[in-house]
């Protein structure tokens, strides 16, 4: 009963992104607990704001949904406080000055970029950021996206906006969740040449390479596939559109799946093994370096430290370590091809 409810939420999650109604202004709840509030205030911001300019974490972002992007900026100090909003000529101009007077400090070396997936924001990410930091000799950035406000490509694109304004990090590694990982392959399908050259590994957690049988079954419910938008509706509507303008990375990756290791996995409502979400043969991908299976769920892998561990490990080495109680990996190397189940 439990797995089926899981994934019962998770069905409703990806059917009803577009969907979900404003969380109220603090001034609008008097009394309630301010934390909770700004929790609250900061979960429907990510689903608003895409970043287009990092450093460390500071950052500069637009509203994809608004009618005039140039006009709806804004940037964030790294306690995500607004030190400015306004046109993008203006945050730009505060950001400059920022920079010139030592505040913000430039991005050099080998840089890691965190991206999260469908409906989440950068504070899903930060349980891996926090090890990362720790594990690695490395610049670790976080990048976020409006996931529901604006579709894979103009995520991409958002994410060669970032990169290309990263001109002294020499190298440049990726980690997505989910639907991160499609955007990090759009943006491989239109990066410059230098920026593909630099860029070193990439580990995917959990992604849908294949698709979502999932978000299949969303759009055959009625109603619910009209309400998509922006990436969500890229998955339960128009996969069969965007698959082929994903690249598959020329660098090296390694692909991190959850699932129980058997033919049943997480939920009730997938075939094969899945971590209640994404399929184990769904996050498959032709040319992986490395290929594992991770008993957790979908929305817990930045939390464990099992995945913890292999993303640290493969950005380092190229290859994920054993786990206690693993049996031995099936070469990466002869997954199915791009495209293929």
């Amino acid at each position: 009963m439990e797995r089926v409810s899981v994934t019962i939420r998770s069905l409703l999650c990806l059917c009803l992104l577009a969907a979900l109604c404003d969380i109220a202004r603090a001034d609008d709840m008097p009394g309630r607990d301010a934390a909770w509030i700004d929790q609250l205030r900061r979960s429907r911001e990510a689903l608003e704001w895409t970043d287009e300019l990092v450093r460390h974490d500071w950052r500069l972002q637009h509203r994809p949904q608004a009618l005039s992007p140039g006009d709806a900026c804004r940037l964030l100090d790294p306690d995500d406080r607004v030190v400015h909003e306004g046109t993008r000529g203006e945050c730009e101009a505060v950001f400059a000055d920022l920079e010139q007077s030592g505040r913000v400090s430039p991005v050099r070396g080998h840089t890691v970029i965190l991206l999260h997936g469908l409906g989440e924001g950068r504070d899903s990410m930060a349980p891996l950021a926090k090890h990362l930091r720790t594990a690695l000799d490395a610049t670790v950035l976080t990048f976020g996206y409006a996931s529901v406000k604006a579709d894979i490509d103009a995520h991409g694109r958002a994410l060669d906006t970032v990169v290309a304004r990263l001109p002294q990090a020499e190298t440049l590694s990726f980690v997505g969740h989910s639907l991160g990982n499609l955007v990090v392959r759009r943006w491989m399908a239109l990066a410059a040449a230098r920026d593909l050259a630099r860029t070193r590994r990439m580990v995917m957690l959990g992604p849908p390479n294949q698709g979502s049988d999932l978000a299949s079954m969303a759009s055959r419910i009625w109603g619910l596939a009209s309400l998509t938008e922006g990436a969500s509706r890229d998955l339960v509507v128009d996969w069969p559109r965007v698959a082929p303008s994903l690249a598959v990375p020329a660098c090296d990756f390694g692909i991190v799946a959850g699932g129980r290791g058997d033919d049943t996995g997480y939920s009730l409502l997938l075939d094969g093994d899945d971590d209640a979400v994404v399929r184990v043969a769904e996050t498959r991908l032709a040319g992986a370096r490395d290929f594992l299976v991770v008993p957790v769920h979908h929305a817990a892998m930045m939390k464990d430290t099992a995945v913890q561990r292999a993303t640290a490990e493969f950005l380092q080495t190229g290859r994920f370590p054993e786990l206690p109680h693993q049996e031995p990996r099936r070469a990466a190397a002869s997954p199915p091809a791009a495209g293929a189940e």
